[in-house]
């Protein structure tokens, strides 16, 4: 059951940024280019395991700021709210400069 509840998540996300994209083309692009697969991966490893050394070796690769945070002893899921809330404030920061340019998206 555990399994197809982690089918139904992760297919539920992807079929949202779908018909996201549909309506908005720039919001279904800034969900989409967020790690959603990582974020998603590391959270079932975690649930699975509760090992957070296994998470810091997934996302050594994949999401340094994670890594960085679990390792300064932060728990996983702050670890990972603060990660995502970067990722968004740095898209974020891209678009004003863009914006500033003269390049609209």
């Amino acid at each position: 059951m555990y399994y197809l509840v982690k089918i139904a998540i992760t297919t539920v996300l992807i079929v949202a940024i779908s018909e996201i994209a549909k309506r908005s083309s720039f919001f279904g692009a800034l969900l989409a280019s967020v790690p959603l697969v990582s974020i998603l991966a590391m959270i079932w490893l975690y649930i699975d395991t509760k090992d957070t050394t296994k998470v810091i070796d997934l996302s050594n690769s994949v999401f340094w700021l994670v890594l960085l945070l679990l390792k300064q002893g932060l728990s996983f899921y702050i670890s990972m709210i603060i990660a995502v809330g970067v990722t968004i404030l740095c898209y974020w920061l891209m678009i004003v400069i863009l914006n500033h340019l003269g390049i609209r998206l």
